[in-house]
């Protein structure tokens, strides 16, 4: 019974954790081989998008020690 008690517990504490990070869409023109930005059917540029995550950035107060 102990054993049960102890594996629901450390489940629960594993699966909190973790921290979610927020997602972002970033956008870029497609090129061509030469460089030049690929046009669609109505004239404007085509673009490869993705979904990133963007994680919060720790800042500290100390300093890095300068190398020797």
């Amino acid at each position: 019974m102990k054993k049960l008690l102890i594996a629901l517990l450390a489940t629960a504490f594993v699966g909190t954790a973790f921290a979610e990070a927020e997602t972002k869409q970033v956008c870029h023109d497609k090129l061509d081989k030469a460089g030049k930005p690929v046009k669609k059917a109505d004239g404007s540029v085509a673009q490869d998008c993705k979904m990133i995550k963007v994680h919060k950035k720790l800042e500290g107060n100390d300093t890095v020690p300068a190398k020797k």
